[in-house]
């Protein structure tokens, strides 16, 4: 059996490492248009910021890696095609172009980085994105050269960059189209996100809300002026774009798959695409959500893991499901830990449930233990059955481990009360005598 896999980061690379496992004797091909195999993207902010200083920590598994181990690595060469009734790729490089047969097809495009409409994008070098191992080692030459950087959006990898700028000495502005940062989280969570942020000492960036870019200005190449709709202008050496991005699911709604609402692949819980023998998993494949039960695309690293083994598992013939995901996901800025599962309230009211929230401030552990902090934790529940329906956590290094015991009990479809029972650890060390 001869298996193909296009895109090779996370998802595509756990694929084609577990169907060499599972097939040894099968013939699996990666192809990809980075120049890089099998890497932490995610990790990206902390080598910029210098937690470490060679790149290559990031690598997971090199393309001789691959070899060895009977996986054919084909880089910088991008799928241009999918040709369904010949079940060939058409795979296009610098030189040339090629038909490639499969009996299974995998696809793995991973997502790219939305870039809004701003005038001047085009015209200069000092504007990166975050997304691959080049622009990691570009923003970070392009910081130790800086004093000022702006960072237009406030999600997880906005406010990563943050702290990786504020800790190597740059001035940062932060510019957030919507009325708060990081939407992702309901507006009081937000607040308390923002509130924590700003009493970091030293202060040495601003948050500017409610401000949409709509120019660059500058010259030779290096934009030094950015300038919003409102007519406000920041001078500045180093722009971070960090507005979100989109599936790369193109090419396989060209081949005739179908596409869901989201903009993603839409997929079953066997990965499967539309087409029976074209799996999809990772960043551009949509899933369902385990409370809602509605299609939603969460691009996550962890997630992209478990959709990459689960598409090997299959299409090697090895039966497995994949049930969908939480939206389980953690970040942390300037020592704040921000952390979700489940549902959001303002979600759960969309999707029609009668919700009821809790939210309590307590130490992370007891008083007076040394380096106690502190976490805000808000849970959210149908106030007619009791079931849980998500959380969210801001505050200390422990708020993300109050969201992963949350997220087991949204995973076991548990109420309040049942939850209520948990017979959670406890040391002074770790916890107050009732955790959070």
């Amino acid at each position: 059996m001869k298996i193909v896999i296009i895109g090779g980061v996370a998802a595509g690379a756990k694929a084609a490492a577990k169907i060499k496992r599972l097939l040894p004797d099968s013939k699996v091909e990666i192809y990809t248009d980075d120049t890089h195999v099998s890497y932490s993207s995610c990790g990206l902010p902390y080598y910029i910021e210098g937690n470490f200083t060679d790149y290559r920590a990031l690598l997971v598994r090199s393309v001789e890696e691959f070899k060895a181990s009977g996986i054919d690595v084909y880089l910088e060469s991008k799928v241009e095609k999918i040709l369904v009734p010949h079940q060939q790729v058409l795979v296009c490089t610098k030189t040339d172009a090629k038909l490639v047969n499969y009996d299974r097809l995998i696809i793995a495009t991973g997502a790219r980085p939305f870039i809004p409409k701003i005038n001047g994008y085009e015209n200069f070098d000092n504007i990166y994105t975050v997304r691959k191992i080049e622009d990691g080692i570009n923003i970070r030459e392009k910081m130790l050269k800086s004093k000022h950087a702006t960072i237009i959006g406030s999600g997880f990898i906005g406010l990563e960059l943050l702290e990786a700028f504020v800790k190597n000495g740059l001035e940062v502005d932060v510019i957030e189209k919507n009325d708060r940062l990081i939407s992702a989280f309901d507006a009081d969570m937000s607040d308390i996100i923002r509130n924590r942020l700003e009493a970091y000492t030293p202060s040495t960036f601003r948050f500017h809300t409610s401000e949409i870019v709509s120019e660059f200005i500058g010259e030779n190449r290096q934009a030094n002026i950015v300038k919003t709709l409102s007519g406000k202008e920041f001078k500045t050496d180093l722009i971070i774009i960090s507005s979100g991005v989109r599936p790369n699911s193109e090419i396989a709604k060209d081949a005739g798959i179908f596409i869901g609402e989201t903009g993603a692949i839409r997929v079953n819980k066997l990965m499967q695409t539309s087409v029976s023998n074209i799996y999809a998993c990772g960043d551009c494949c949509e899933e369902k959500h385990l409370i809602s039960g509605k299609y939603v695309w969460v691009p996550l690293g962890s997630t992209a893991n478990k959709e990459g083994r689960c598409a090997a598992m299959n299409a090697a013939g090895f039966y497995n499901e994949f049930e969908g995901v939480l939206g389980s996901a953690v970040s942390r800025c300037l020592n704040t830990t921000m952390s979700m599962t489940g549902l959001t309230e303002k979600e759960a009211l969309e999707f029609g449930y009668n919700t009821v929230t809790a939210t309590v401030s307590k130490p992370d552990m007891v008083s007076y233990m040394p380096d106690v902090g502190d976490i805000t934790l808000k849970v959210v529940a149908d106030k007619a059955t009791g079931l849980l329906l998500g959380g969210q956590a801001v505050g200390s290094i422990g708020a993300d481990k109050r969201i992963n015991t949350l997220a087991t009990a949204l995973l076991g479809h548990l109420t309040v009360n049942e939850f209520n029972n948990h017979d959670l650890t406890y040391a002074p060390p770790y916890s107050t005598t009732i955790d959070p």
